[in-house]
């Protein structure tokens, strides 16, 4: 029971279930992938969907995947008319994706020929090809960021591989590890296709009534927690710093309108698309939103199609909210939607009366690539932990991966093995959160030493102005990238990509959280 909504145990049991399977796929993901970018950062994400189509249920993955999923599907859905056994592939960011080295794999469950619904899991390929190593490199140009995958059969009902499979690996610098990773995405749907039909077996015509009743009991929990916040229209602001591409102090700006059973997210006046890589699409937007609502609601509602159903967001086209083809946007997905989200914040904060600070803001997006001494290639991809922001109760965590993002690091380990890298320093940057009644988080530096030459490509954010404080904490430290050549030591772009020699070292110093509270005041 929460606020006088009902909630059958019946309905509860198959929500968990849903959960439970959603979770399965990720395991058979992680276990089968080939690359450390999945098998141990997870970068990925699944879900299960209903016959129409709309999301029933999905694992504790990645936010910025699992908010945007949907829009994969529906664009599968209107491209292809998928049979028993096929299985679906697109990254096309104006086609339902967010970046190219997100593929989304999508494959429709069958009971007796009748569709149940859809299995769908999105991870990130270390390389989708491109003018650099690793994909997520500043580009001005959508070709040069990698290999444009629109909704295609990736596998036929036969169980067998079609010519896209092919293309795929033939326009990536790592096919074998490409390979091993489209096919655990694809074990993964099955997996989860498995767990469907156990449970159409369990409940027969119930499932579509239980579907349905689950959606709605979201739908009313997501009401409870928003006649919490004020009626009325609250106004945030905040930039990127620049695109990597010229243009600087790039505008995010949000009209958030509260009424009874709606939330209207309203970015017009937001900036223009730009000619650097961190346009946002769409579905990037819509998922930072979502994220950022779940975010105020107590209790937390099953995540599902009913959670979309009372927020509207106007982005308007042709804005880096909401950006057309063929404007590039590797950073878009990463960068940008944390900024949407520190925004969609600062609004919901406001018609909350209470808030926290901010967290780091950036994902530090790091691609290193090359050759081994025998001449086979490897690209290497990592998203670096920096500082929560503080909070009314508790302090900011530190090195953390916080909002969008839910990925883990790449063990020290693991990357020296799978890598011609050596980690030099991975540690904790004392005092890098802001001030107040409760501090911010700490950032961490990476230090990476390249043992072969190798290109790099770094895209981060709050490498000027630290991510802002609350109720009068102090904002964090910003971040900072270097390049270290003997004793000489370089500060680079936020946005940027060169070469390293071998003993060279890149180095991400992370932003901290903002603080709470004045200091010395409620702590």
């Amino acid at each position: 029971m929460a606020g006088g909504i009902a909630h059958s145990a019946e309905i509860s049991v198959f929500h968990h279930a849903l959960v439970g399977a959603a979770e399965e796929m990720g395991e058979v993901l992680k276990r089968s992938a080939f690359s450390p970018n999945i098998k141990e950062r997870q970068d990925y994400s699944c879900a299960l969907f209903d016959a129409q189509g709309r999301l029933l249920a999905q694992a504790a993955h990645l936010p910025v995947h699992l908010g945007s999923m949907p829009a994969s599907v529906r664009a599968v859905l209107a491209a292809l008319k998928l049979h028993e056994g096929d299985c679906a592939v697109v990254n096309d960011p104006y086609a339902g994706g967010t970046h190219l080295p997100d593929l989304t794999v999508v494959a429709p469950v069958f009971a007796s020929g009748r569709l149940l619904g859809y299995t769908a899991n999105r991870a990130h390929h270390a390389d989708i090809g491109g003018a650099a190593p690793g994909s997520m490199s500043p580009q001005v140009d959508l070709m040069a960021e990698g290999l444009v995958i629109p909704p295609c059969l990736l596998r036929t009902s036969r169980g067998a591989r079609t010519q896209a499979f092919g293309l795929i690996l033939a326009n990536t610098r790592t096919p074998r590890e490409r390979e091993g990773d489209l096919n655990a995405q694809l074990a993964a749907c099955d997996r989860g296709a498995a767990r469907l039909l156990q449970l159409h077996q369990r409940h027969g015509t119930r499932l579509a009534r239980h579907s349905d009743a689950l959606l709605a009991h979201s739908r009313k929990l997501l009401l409870h927690s928003l006649h919490k916040l004020t009626p009325g229209r609250f106004r945030a602001e905040d930039v990127l710093e620049d695109d990597g591409a010229g243009t600087r102090d790039i505008a995010i700006r949000l009209v958030l309108t509260v009424a009874r059973d709606r939330l209207v997210f309203d970015f017009t006046g937001s900036h223009p698309q730009v000619r650097g890589g961190v346009n946002a699409v769409r579905a990037v937007t819509e998922s930072a939103v979502l994220y950022s609502v779940l975010c105020c609601c107590e209790p937390l509602p099953p995540v599902n199609h009913g959670c979309f159903e009372p927020i509207t967001v106007i982005a308007p086209e042709g804005t880096v909210v909401n950006a057309r083809r063929p404007a590039p946007v590797a950073g878009g997905n990463v960068e940008t939607s944390q900024r949407i989200v520190d925004v969609c914040l600062a609004a919901l904060a406001r018609a909350a009366g209470r808030g926290a600070a901010c967290s780091q803001g950036t994902m530090n997006n790091v691609s290193l690539g090359g050759a081994w001494p025998d001449g086979r290639a490897f690209t290497y991809y990592e998203t670096i932990a920096g500082g929560c922001g503080a909070g009314p109760a508790a302090a900011g965590a530190s090195a953390t991966h916080s909002h969008m993002t839910n990925t883990l690091n790449t063990p020290v380990e693991a990357l020296e093995h799978a890598y011609p890298l050596r980690v030099e320093e991975y540690a904790l940057i004392e005092d890098s959160g802001g001030e107040g009644a409760r501090e911010g988080g700490s950032g961490v530096t990476r230090r990476l030493r390249a043992l072969v030459p190798c290109s790099y490509g770094l895209l981060t954010e709050r490498r000027e102005r630290g991510p802002a404080g609350a109720a009068g904490g102090a904002a964090g430290a910003p971040g900072r990238n270097l390049l270290r050549r003997g004793k000489k030591t370089q500060r680079l772009p936020a946005k940027c990509q060169g070469t390293l020699q071998a003993g060279e070292c890149l180095e991400i110093r992370t932003p901290g959280g903002g603080g709470h509270g004045k200091r010395g005041i409620g702590a």
